[in-house]
């Protein structure tokens, strides 16, 4: 299992209004290839509800409500996908590990969520995940 971070979502379903660089091309492409094992059912995922929230909030600027709707409902219908729900006090730990790691506090919920589920590998182009040891950022 594997987490998904949301960038790996928004990079997927996005639609850019100008042309890409040939990085971000490269990126949109891998996020599709994440999101067909997804959707096929190749490999089991993990990500909470706070991510799954990240990229509500961006993807509804950039798509239809009907479409956003189908978007959220098939990933909550997934079987290879495990949506977390955060409590209050893990949240309030991710708030504490910002310090340790000196990253965003989604990042550190990731990272929490990560090492209470044994969890080793995160998809996601977030570099910032290559400052923590313990676990392997892909692709």
């Amino acid at each position: 299992m594997r987490f998904l971070d949301a960038n790996i979502f928004i990079y997927a379903f996005y639609k850019p209004k100008g042309r890409l660089t040939e990085k971000q091309k490269f990126m949109k492409e891998k996020a599709k290839e994440i999101v067909r094992k997804l959707i096929e059912g190749k490999e089991k995922f993990i990500t909470t509800v706070v991510h799954i929230s990240e990229v509500a909030n961006i993807l509804e600027k950039a798509l239809s409500i009907e479409a956003l709707n189908s978007i959220l409902t098939t990933l909550y219908s997934l079987e290879n996908l495990k949506i977390v729900g955060i409590t209050e006090e893990e949240y309030l730990i991710a708030i504490e590990l910002m310090k340790k790691y000196k990253v965003d506090v989604n990042d550190c919920l990731a990272i929490y969520i990560m090492k209470k589920e044994g969890i080793k590998e995160i998809y996601s182009f977030d570099k910032d995940f290559d400052k923590i040891e313990e676990i392997r950022r892909l692709p």
